[in-house]
Formats: C-alpha cells, structure tokens, sequence
C-alpha cells in the first residue's frame, strides 16, 4: 500500500488484517493491541479507547466514516485516548473480555464495540455503535470524569473487572454423572416452547440460522423419533432454502435475516456460518434425501470454491455486507434489469422469486426469495416442473454472470484456522453424504494447508494466516475444530496420519489449556500474556465454543485409542454444565450432542479388509450419528481392528463398549445390529 498519496497514516499500516488495514489511514493515531500500546497509555497515563469490529461489518464502516475519519473527532481521540484497533475474529479473546464489560454496563452487545478503560486495562464505560455527536459527547464526559474523581472510576473500573471474573467462573460438579433419555427430553420439551413452528428458526426477530442446533435435534430424533424434532429441523432447512437469506443466484447463506421469516438478509456472508449450513444440510439430506438440500450444499460449496477459497488451500474469512457503500447492493435487482436480461423467461423468474415492480425491499429494489415450492410454481405457469427447473437453472446461470459484472463486496482474506477447519470438516462431510471425490480433494488439501502452514512441530497452532505467514498463537476453538476435522477426515479415509495428528493436537490443549481444578479448558493457553482475565468460554453461540467441542473429541478419541482418561474427562466437563444444558437450548446444543453419546451408547464399527471404502461409502448413505467408523485395507494400529482381518474378505464388526456382535460381510446385516 502506498502510504504517500493519504493525508495520514497511523500504526495500522504494518497490520495484515484487513479490518485493521481499513482504519490505517484514519485521521485517528490507532495502534493495534500489544506491548507498544498498552505501555504508552500506562507511562502518559492515558485511557485507553478499545473499539473493536471486522471487515465484514456494516455499521463498523458506518461510524469509521461518520467519527474516525473526522479530523475534529480524531484530534479529541488522540489529545486525551491511547486509541487500539482490534479485529475481534484475529482477537476474540480481547472482544470476549471488553464485550463481557459492555454487557453487564448496558444489557446488550454488539459490534462496533467500542470500551474506554484505565491506563491499565480495565474497562470502566462503552457501547456498541455511536454517532458522532454521541460518541464525542461520551468521550468527554468519561474524560471528565476520570479527572475529577479518579478514586470512583477506580473502584468502578473494579467493580466492573470483577463482575467480569466473576461471571465465567467454572466450578467441578460434585453431583455423580447421570445423563438418561428424560435429560434429552427435558431439553427439547424447554427449547420447543422458542421454536418458531410456522417460519423456523427461533421466535421472533432477527433470525440467526444456529445450525448446531438443528444438529441436535436430528440426533434427538434419531434416539426417540419425536416428529416435533424433524419437523423443527425440517421446516427451519426449507424455510432458509426459500429465504433472501440464502443467495438464490450464487449460492452461499447470509450471517443473518433482520426479519421473522429469513427474507431480508444481513447481506455478509461468513465462511464459519457457510461451513456449519453445509454439514447440516449434509446430515439432513442423509436424512430425508430431500434433493433440495443436496442442490443447496452444491451451490453453496460452488460459492466457497469461486469467491472464498485460496491458492494455498485455505478458506478466507467473509464477504462484506456493503459495496460501493450501500449494504446488499451487490445482490439485489430491480423489475428492469431482470425483464432486460430474462428475455422470454423473466415473468415466470419474476414470479418465481417475488420480484414487483416497486421493489420487495428498498428503493425499488428486490430480494430474491421464494414462498412457494416448484410444484405450485409450475402449476401457476402451467408448465411441468422438469421445464421450470430447466428454465430456473438457466436464468442463474446468466444473473451470475450479470452479476459478476458489479463492483463486489470486499472480500477479507485472512485465513483463521477455526473457520477453516469447520469448512475441512464440510467438504468432508459432503464427500461422505454424496460421494463427490472433489470434496474429499479439497478437504485434503485444506488439512494438509493446516499441518504444513499453521502447526508448528509440537502440535502448536496459530490463529492467523496471511500473506504466506502464520500469525497469533491461536486459541482453544482453533484447536477443536481442527481435531474435529481431523477425525471427520479420518472417518473418510481410514488413513490413521490424521487421527495421529487429532491426538497430537489433543495433548497440547491438555498442556497448554486445561484447568485442573474445573475440568475445563481456558479459551487462551498459559504461553499467552495475560488479559485482566483468563476467560472460560462454555456456551454454544453462531460458532460451538471450544469447550463443547472438545468434549466431544475426547470423547470419539477415547473411543478410537481406547483411552477411558479422556471420556472420563468428557463425562466431567459435561457433569459441571449439565443445568445450563438441559435449560439453555442453542446455546447448549453441542453439549446436548455429547449427551445423546452417554445416553445411547455409540456404536464402533470397524470396516476390515480390501473392499473396505465400498463398504464405508455404504454406511455412508445412511444418517447414523451414533456410529464411528474404522478400518482399512489390513489391521492397521487401533485396538479396535486387532485381530479382526480376515484372509480373503472384507468383515464388518459392530462394536459397543469395547464388546463385539458375530461379524458379518454385508452392510446390511451390520444395519440390523444398529438400528435392531
């Protein structure tokens, strides 16, 4: 970047983050988070401004034009404020702490974050988004008030720490471990009660699609075939499918819908929000073998390989909501320019997809979204659905290229290994669902761009890769998801490098990241300089938290290498948060998954033999979330498949605890021992 043609240039300049790189020529002297920063605010005994957001955010761009850019604001910044940029995807242990401070100052969070604190790193005010009369006015009357009565803002400024320690702490259960089937039902009988049952999702406005959730609850239905858990899975997946949520020209799913029916997007596109929507999809097609949702995770996996996908095999964070600054505008359409480029076609793509001439959305512009399916659509036109789907199809194809045409959002390219290990973990599970070998391509080449570009040789891993260097020493969610994908990719495969390579990583999270006395991890490893608090993230969000996760791989490994100290630990740290899981809904709803292990054991099945991948890709067609597949061509290392081969042909063992049924050669004779 060529600093010489901008009036100003601050500490951002050196950064890869493009969040940060956006703010690198504001008026305002930003430093990023680290030493250089934090010891000037204490030597010049400065407040600190905090003001965190990402590259994909709307109103973080609105108030960096309305107050960072505006030289009268900048000067009142950075005559009284040390002012710190965070990008809080590079950084969501900082945005954890200074987002648990604005919460418990106003009630709610969100980004832009913006927190004022002492010299030393307290937080003691902050909100979210301010406009610039606002924001000066907070600004000052902080300033003031730090002056006038340093004492109080010291004891608010510890009253405020403390609530922050204070609410993540983590204590062992002292209650022994006990999870049966009335637990799942008390999960479901309380979460039932926020599902939407007409729109999907949960109730009201805005609609987040949760897709751990959805997980659940296909899980929940396979223990206890309770139809008010498939139809919640059910409705919610084809509501989405309909919704201006996802994009119906180039596929791929928004973060989120501002309404109660998944029309009106938030337009950024998040690649952890589109790996998740792929898996699920994935799981429900295996499921139901709806074709809707097989064409949805082809779509969507086009998407990531055309706009999110890099040279080196990684995946890129997100596509902004806004470009030329306008939010969407990249993706909606007036009447005139679907009549222009349809041609004959465009009246039923019209009606199709809700188009009016005075716009379904703003300033004469539409959303595309349907509210019908085929068959009623075709019926309407009084054409078979075979020619709508042709017709369909071929109207993408050319709104694409039209499309591509426009000025695109901006892409931010960093490379964060959590993200990318939940997208491994979804073309791993589309290759399984579908059988496509490009999916299993693709995740291979990612997995091997994690072992060779972000894991040093210890099993340490970094946050951030771009720009052919890794940065950031990463953190417990880092670490979960990659095991997690390892261990889908060996279910895949049968090649044991990549269950090798879980443990590994699994080791290194119980060194650097275990709390012995809670029997929880810590989202930040004991090599990291301190916060003001060492946080213990426990609930299920947008993203799983680490803690969740890696309850389960413990889990699964302790069943692979035989290893009860790890299903053991997984036990106890499902044990300490049980309340919150039967209550919390969502936001428990990857621990609920652990449950459904303890409540119904899996079972292990161990594929022996040189037929072994056409008997895996046989199980594959069938939704079994409580089995975990091993084997190979010969006995491979895993106690499991000791002494299982058998000359001359490919055996099918169906295990569970450790204790195995009569073996069998067929799939279908090992389905009757599962599903019995």
């Amino acid at each position: 970047m060529n600093s010489k043609k901008y009036k100003f240039t601050n500490h951002l300049i050196s950064e890869s983050s493009p969040y940060l790189l956006q703010h690198a020529h504001n008026p305002v002297n930003w430093y990023p988070w680290g030493k250089e920063a934090l010891d000037k605010a204490k030597k010049e005994n400065k407040l600190i401004i905090i003001s965190i957001g990402y590259a994909a955010c709307h109103w973080c761009h609105v108030m960096e034009h309305e107050s960072f850019e505006d030289e009268e604001v900048a000067k009142l910044m950075n005559d009284s404020f040390i002012a710190i940029k965070v990008d809080r995807e590079e950084r969501p242990d900082i945005d954890q702490v200074y987002m648990n401070a604005v919460q418990l100052l106003t009630g709610r969070g969100g980004w832009p974050l913006n927190c004022i604190a002492l010299p030393d790193g307290r937080p003691i005010y902050g909100g979210t988004y301010f406009p610039k009369e606002q924001w000066i006015d907070m600004l000052t009357k902080v300033s003031d008030f730090v002056k006038n009565d340093p004492d109080e803002a010291k004891k608010q400024a510890k009253l405020l720490t403390d609530g922050i320690r204070s609410g993540q702490e983590i204590y062992q259960s002292s209650e022994k471990p006990n999870f049966i089937i009335t637990d799942l039902n008390e999960v479901f009988n309380t979460w039932k009660t926020n599902i939407d049952q007409i729109n999907g999702g949960s109730k009201g406005a805005p609609k987040f699609p949760m897709p751990i959730g959805y997980e659940f609850l296909l899980r929940y239905n396979h223990i206890t075939d309770d139809v008010e858990a498939m139809d919640a899975v059910t409705k919610t997946l084809d509501k989405i499918a309909f919704g201006g949520i996802y994009d119906q020209i180039g596929g791929g799913f928004s973060r989120y819908s501002v309404d109660d029916h998944w029309k009106v997007p938030h337009f950024e596109k998040m690649l952890y929000d589109n790996a998740q929507l792929v898996s699920l999809y994935s799981s429900a097609y295996q499921k139901t073998k709806n074709p809707r949702y097989k064409t949805i995770v082809s779509e969507t996996l086009d998407f990531i390989q055309r706009e999110l996908t890099s040279p080196e095999g990684g995946f890129y964070s997100s596509l902004d909501a806004d470009s030329e600054g306008e939010e969407g505008k990249f993706y909606v359409w007036t009447y005139d320019e679907l009549k222009k480029n349809l041609g004959d076609n465009a009246d039923i793509i019209i009606g199709y997809y809700n188009i009016t001439k005075q716009g379904n959305w703003e300033n004469e512009n539409n959303i595309l979204f349907k509210s019908e399916n085929d068959e009623k659509i075709a019926e309407k036109f009084n054409i078979s659905e075979k020619e709508l789907n042709s017709i369909v199809i071929k109207a993408k194809k050319i709104l694409l290229k039209e499309r591509s045409k426009r000025i695109r959002p901006g892409l931010d390219d960093k490379v964060l290994t959590s993200w990318n290990a939940l997208m491994l973990k979804a073309y791993t599970d589309a290759y399984r669902v579908f059988d496509e070998d490009k999916y299993l391509m693709i995740a291979l080449k990612s997995a091997n761009f994690i072992n060779v570009k972000i894991m040093e040789s210890d099993g340490r891993l970094h946050r951030n890769y771009k720009g052919g260097k890794a940065t950031i020493n990463a953190f417990i969610d880092d670490y979960a998801f990659s095991i997690s994908a390892f261990i889908s990719l060996y279910q895949a495969t049968f090649d044991e490098k990549w269950l090798r390579e879980a443990k590994k990583l699994t080791d290194y999270t119980l060194s650097h990241f275990f709390n012995n006395e809670s029997s929880m991890f810590f989202y930040t490893s004991d090599i990291d300089p301190e916060l003001i608090t060492r946080k213990t993230v426990v609930a299920d969000n947008v993203i799983p938290s680490g803690n969740s996760e890696m309850a389960k791989n413990l889990f699964i490994l302790g069943q692979y290498f035989y290893n009860d100290d790890y299903i053991s630990m997984s036990e106890k740290m499902l044990n300490n948060i049980k309340k919150n899981t039967i209550s919390g809904g969502s936001y428990y709803a990857n621990w609920d998954i652990l449950m459904t292990w303890f409540v119904s054991s899996p079972y292990e099945v161990a594929i022996v033999g040189e037929n072994f991948q056409a008997k895996r890709k046989e199980f594959d067609k069938f939704y079994l979330p409580n089995v975990f597949l091993s084997g190979g061509k010969d006995e491979g290392s895993l106690s499991l498949l000791e002494d299982k081969l058998i000359k001359d042909q490919t055996t099918i063992y169906v295990c569970q605890n450790k204790a195995c049924k009569i073996p069998v050669t067929e799939v279908d004779e090992a389905l009757k021992q599962i599903l019995k």
